[in-house]
């Protein structure tokens, strides 16, 4: 078996040796601000070939390719005159940062970074470490979520490892993750613009950069049936970001959280056929259940983040269904925050997960 090296981006001579790894088209997972990504030379069919495999990702999901800089943006996207306006005043308001962008594809990107696409995302990350090393590789990145395929998204490089430890060559630990959730996913080459996948840059903040007006993509089923020929965007599957077990959602109150959760120990309260804590809850950090409904046996509590502050719910998300999974519970119930901002990414993730 391929032993995964663990090395950590605080040390120079660690990074750089993560580097190496990627120009001799190795696979090394390491931590941008949104979530940890598996890079591979995104110039290389070979390297790419290699995210797939590990991964066991099927070939219609295309990847998202990572640069150091905007300067880099000339290898693998063609863009029009008539597009550079707008798409400049993203880069400008956006990069570094997690927003990717669907660009005319340059002759040099394989067919399996795109799915056979014209278009392919592209972003620069904001996150240090990764600014760093796609700075010493000097190459353009492709790197979904380095995690199995469909499986709750990685925060730090210990959940990496739980998914992909023995399948790649290393991973470059810097840490938890700060944003949480995935990059917002946009298609510029469109009037309105088109968002495949919300995450921290909101339609409001494109809006404001461009004065051009963002429509969010809602597929019909034969635009996303179970097994296409291509997907439009990363981020876009039926089934995506999903626990071990079962997720079920709940509109976002105190009340019917606990109502839930009376509901779901009815089902399973026989202890013979159950584990030791069959019900998981995400329970946010300023929320109290009510007398009665509390935690108690047969119940597994993951705190989340503030109700009032959605970006540490974002950053707590995938780490808090993880946790669960730790514990194996059966079910787990997790509120639906408010949409707006980065609470419809949460959503997004939320409900995707929940999709058979």
């Amino acid at each position: 078996m391929l032993r995964t090296l663990h090395l950590h981006a605080s040390t120079p001579e660690e990074l750089h040796r993560a580097a190496a790894l990627l120009r001799e088209g190795r696979l090394v997972a390491f931590a941008t601000e949104t979530v940890y990504g598996l890079g591979a030379n995104a110039l290389s069919s070979q390297a790419v070939a290699g995210i797939f495999a590990a991964k066991q990702r099927p070939a219609w999901d295309p990847l998202i390719v990572h640069l150091a800089s905007p300067e880099q943006l000339g290898q693998v996207a063609l863009i029009p005159s008539s597009l550079s306006t707008r798409i400049q005043a993203l880069i400008t308001a956006f990069w570094p940062g997690p927003l990717t962008l669907l660009l005319p594809r340059h002759p040099a990107i394989p067919d399996a970074v795109t799915a056979g696409r014209e278009l392919v995302g592209v972003r620069i990350p904001q996150h240090p470490a990764a600014r760093a090393l796609l700075a010493a590789v000097a190459l353009p990145i492709a790197a979904p979520s380095a995690n199995r395929f469909g499986h709750t998204s990685p925060t730090t490089a210990v959940h990496v490892l739980a998914d992909l430890d023995g399948r790649i060559d290393a991973v470059l630990d810097a840490g938890p993750t700060t944003i949480g959730v995935e990059s917002t996913v946009l298609d510029p080459t469109r009037t309105p613009m088109r968002l495949y996948r919300p995450g921290a840059v909101t339609p409001e903040q494109l809006l404001s950069a461009t004065g051009i007006a963002v429509e969010r993509f809602i597929p019909s089923s034969s635009e996303l049936p179970q097994e296409p020929s291509s997907l439009p965007s990363p981020g876009v599957g039926i089934r995506h970001y999903a626990p071990l077990a079962r997720l079920e959602l709940v509109e976002g109150s105190i009340q019917a959280l606990c109502t839930a959760l009376q509901e779901a120990k009815t089902q399973t309260a026989d202890p013979a056929k159950s584990p030791s804590q069959p019900v998981g809850v995400l329970l946010p950090n300023d929320w109290n259940l009510p007398e009665g409904c509390g935690p108690r046996p047969g119940v597994a509590v993951v705190r989340w983040g503030r109700w009032d502050e959605p970006e540490t719910l974002a950053a707590g998300l995938f780490a808090g269904l993880r946790a669960l999974d730790d514990l194996h519970v059966q079910t787990i119930l997790c509120p639906l925050p408010p949409s707006g901002g980065i609470g419809d990414a949460i959503r997004d993730r939320l409900e995707k997960a929940t999709r058979s």
